[in-house]
């Protein structure tokens, strides 16, 4: 059987959990779930179980979340990872469950982790879910929607858990600075208000990561006369290791802000853009794949109304290729605030969407015999290129009136060029063209 709550007095348990909140008025953050009348609060006040999903990013709270409601509804608590999981697990869980309520006490599962759980792992427990040996809580950084199955889904609710606010790790800390029992109250540290700040924001919404930095800190503090110092230098240096962002190239947030960047770039915003950027360079994102992901913006949201976007942006991903980091980085944020300053066009984009959408749906329609090349005897006796009109031997260098797509298919508009950039010159060409069309057609 799982401790809810292991005893603090266990020396060894690092600070980050020996201070998880035994009660919901010690738990900071998560508001829009735990403040009266939310839905996590009536939960753990009504004691009434279900099953549910905690999705959000690491030291929300999700783990401390699940405790508090087994505690709340006296179940029997059993925790999980499906980092080290699997099937043997779970059936041993479930029996564990099985004896609970033969005891008459209920089961909460709670897995940590549970979007690594494959399908058949998913689906292990969910006819236990069912008829009610356990209640399921899984905890998850990753959208559930992609990683978890409908099945699983649409037995339990989903909780969306927020980043805490460098305030609500503000006092987190100071909890724990004072807490004589499991905290460093018994020390009485010195830390200055600037100190507790700088970790608070460093922290990035981690409570657990703010929780393990002051333990360090506190650890390394120099003391002198009886009196332990945890200085703003020393929090630097602990700092300087590397960043603490949240970035994982596999996960959620990695799609999240390239979609950011992308859509800055669209939104003619260079300093939002600038910022994602960074965000995504400072996360450590490969610089040659956002090189291409910026090319990618060139064609889609620039087009012909600004051809040097895409030429820029090449020419960024060769500089990038030839020096490395962090002169390549200049060219490529060179290219992203131009392309986020041009005029924006997808007419293009949406004219390549559409012929490909006809050349899917048409089949192989063949090619008109005026169109098709002539190089022998036997394809000119097939009127194989018979009738073609040569265009620059027409007037203004163009066959008005000439045909070039399958008889089956008629004739389609797909690129409709905006009145933005070089793509408005464009425009007036094509109208042009369209009027000498419209002539020809006139005279027969």
């Amino acid at each position: 059987m799982n401790d809810l709550f292991p005893k603090p007095e266990a020396p060894w348990r690092p600070l980050a959990d020996r201070m998880r909140p035994h009660r919901p008025e010690d738990f900071y953050g998560q508001t829009h779930l735990l403040a009266p009348d939310k839905p996590l609060r009536q939960v753990i006040e009504s004691g009434v179980l279900y099953s549910m999903i905690f999705w959000g990013p690491p030291g929300t709270g999700k783990t401390t979340l699940a405790r508090l409601i087994a505690a709340a509804t006296s179940a029997h608590f059993i925790a999980i990872s499906a980092v080290f999981a699997g099937v043997k697990e779970i059936r041993a869980a479930v029996d564990e469950a099985k004896q609970a309520r033969a005891g008459g006490k209920p089961t909460v599962l709670f897995v940590d982790e549970v979007h690594r759980f494959n399908k058949a792992q998913q689906d292990g427990f969910l006819p236990y879910v069912e008829d009610g040996t356990l209640t399921f809580i899984g905890a998850t950084t990753e959208n559930p929607s992609f990683e978890l199955n409908n099945a699983l889904l649409s037995r339990a609710r989903v909780y969306v858990l927020k980043a805490l606010t460098p305030d609500d790790i503000h006092m987190v800390l100071e909890r724990a600075l004072k807490d004589e029992q499991v905290g460093f109250g018994k020390r009485k540290l010195d830390i200055s208000e600037e100190t507790l700040k700088l970790l608070s924001e460093a922290a990035d919404g981690d409570a657990r990561r703010a929780l393990n930095f002051l333990e360090m800190a506190a650890d390394l503090a120099p003391k002198r006369d009886d009196k332990e110092t945890i200085t703003l230098e020393l929090v630097r240096e602990l700092l300087a290791g590397g960043s603490a962002r949240r970035f994982d190239k596999q996960g959620e947030a990695f799609y999240d802000q390239i979609s950011a960047l992308h859509k800055s770039v669209r939104g003619s915003d260079p300093d939002a853009a600038l910022y994602w950027f960074a965000r995504m360079l400072d996360g450590g994102c490969d610089p040659l794949y956002l090189a291409r992901r910026v090319v990618r913006m060139a064609s889609e949201d620039i087009g012909n109304a600004d051809p040097r976007a895409l030429r820029l942006a090449l020419d960024a991903w060769d500089v990038q290729e030839r020096l490395g980091s962090p002169e390549g980085e200049l060219a490529i944020a060179q290219a992203v605030v131009y392309m986020a300053c041009a005029p924006k066009s997808n007419a293009v984009y949406t004219a390549f969407g559409s012929a490909m959408d006809d050349a899917k749906k048409h089949g192989s329609l063949d090619v008109p015999l005026h169109l098709r090349n002539a190089p022998t005897r036997l394809m000119k006796q097939l009127d194989y290129g018979k009738g073609y009109r040569y265009a620059h031997d027409e007037p203004e260098g163009y066959a008005a009136g000439a045909d070039y797509f399958p008889e089956e298919l008629g004739r389609r508009q797909y690129y409709v060029p905006t009145d933005r950039g070089l793509e408005g010159k464009i425009a007036e060409k094509l109208a042009h063209l369209h009027e000498l069309n419209n002539k020809a057609k006139k005279k027969g």
